[in-house]
């Protein structure tokens, strides 16, 4: 018989769509209605993202991303309960804690998340690893994650191990910029991000004047640029993300010459309205973020420009192919727990099977469910995880400011 699903119902997608974009801190669930028939073809999954704080602009898109399986396989019929369910870590460790913890406590043994590393690290450490539940994050990119045991804790985004090469080769070898400072944000990712660079970019023969960080959402940070630009370095290299971002930025151009010094940003700031709430093209920023190139994408950015009415942003394929690959491995696995979606996550993912591409999902949770060998190919990339969690290559987007926003101009793979 068809069992009723636990959800916010969503006759329509007009409807659907605005109950997604108005959601705020509250959680939801979203149904895939259907006659379900044993336990074992149900699915849950946990998108555990910032829709507000300081990275609130970024991460409500990585929301929309990381639910858009869900709602893709819906429209399709497909006869299973699958429940999505959005919370938001308000870019807080101790929110995210919180919240994945009520995400575990209502049985979901999957979470899509978090964005932040200082967030991932933290709800990973008390809530993943002793509750023993997958958490996949599409957008935490702090080389600390390496370290951690990779059965519970994976990514679909590059190591910042990886940014911070590709950083420091447009740096020193493409743009031939030979002196540089850095300024960034205090929390892990910022400092792992400018480790990274820093190293790679010595190791090239770059020199670096200074190193300062700085907290989020100051009312000013001039002082602090004072310091990082007071020796006229050729470049400044910020990691950060926007709310603060756009407060630097606006000190930057009211009290220094932007002709004097290129200024290179990571993914954390690749935001389209930065340039607007700063009141300035940004023409000397460049920056480097993840690339979506599988052999997914095309459908993707479709999919997600007709559910959404946007073209997808940073970080939104990833966590697609996050919520694709939990589904997968669930489907899958013998039993709905953590344990059982983990042993199965590498085998759903990694080269040996029949592919499964977002424009087939669907025939993938068919074929995971008679326990055939498949090999998810996402969005993003082809999603490879190596031991440790992380994927085994990376390419990143070199993108370019003005007033519209910003304009990839070129690739960089690794």
């Amino acid at each position: 018989m068809c069992l009723p699903v636990n959800s916010v119902s969503m006759s329509h997608k007009t409807s659907r769509r605005s109950v997604l974009k108005g959601i705020g801190a509250a959680g939801l669930t979203v149904g895939v209605a259907g006659c379900v028939g044993d336990a074992d073809h149900d699915a849950r999954v946990g998108v555990l993202q910032p829709a507000t704080g300081d990275l609130g602009d970024l991460g409500a898109p990585i929301q929309d991303g990381g639910a858009l399986p869900g709602l893709q396989l819906e429209d399709e019929g497909v006869p299973y309960e699958i429940e999505i369910r959005r919370e938001d870590t308000e870019t807080e460790p101790e929110v995210g804690i919180e919240r994945a913890q009520a995400l575990v406590d209502a049985g979901f043994p999957s979470i899509t998340g978090a964005a932040s590393s200082g967030v991932t690290i933290a709800v990973a450490q008390d809530v993943y690893f002793p509750e023993e539940v997958v958490g996949i994050s599409p957008a935490s990119t702090s080389p600390d994650i390496t370290d951690m045991p990779g059965e519970f804790l994976l990514r679909t985004c590059p190591t910042d191990a990886l940014q911070g090469v590709a950083a420091a080769t447009l740096a020193y070898d493409d743009r031939g910029l030979e002196t540089a400072s850095t300024f960034f944000l205090n929390n892990d990712y910022g400092q792992g991000l400018n480790d990274a660079f820093v190293a790679n970019y010595q190791d090239l023969g770059g020199e670096v004047y200074e190193q300062e960080a700085f907290e989020a959402e100051q009312p000013s940070y001039d002082s602090a640029l004072e310091v990082v630009l007071g020796d006229n370095p050729d470049l400044l290299y910020i990691v950060g993300y926007p709310d603060s971002g756009e407060q630097i930025f606006r000190d930057f151009y009211e009290n220094f010459d932007p002709d004097d010094t290129l200024v290179m940003v990571a993914d954390g700031m690749q935001s389209h309205d930065l340039p607007g709430d700063v009141d300035n093209p940004m023409e000397n920023v460049i920056g480097t973020a993840p690339a979506a190139v599988g052999p997914g994408r095309e459908t993707f950015d479709q999919l997600y420009n007709q559910e959404f009415g946007s073209s997808p942003g940073v970080f939104t394929s990833q966590a697609y192919d996050a919520t694709a690959v939990h589904l997968l491995a669930q489907f899958r696995a013998d039993e709905l727990s953590g344990p059982a979606v983990s042993a199965e996550v590498r085998e759903v993912a990694n080269p040996g099977g029949e592919v499964v591409t977002p424009s087939t999902l669907a025939d993938g949770l068919e074929m995971a469910l008679d326990g055939e060998e498949i090999q998810y190919q996402g969005a993003s990339s082809e999603i490879v995880f190596d031991d440790n969690g992380d994927l085994d290559a990376a390419t990143f987007d070199i993108f370019e400011f003005d007033m519209d926003g910003y304009t990839v101009t070129t690739q960089f793979e690794l």
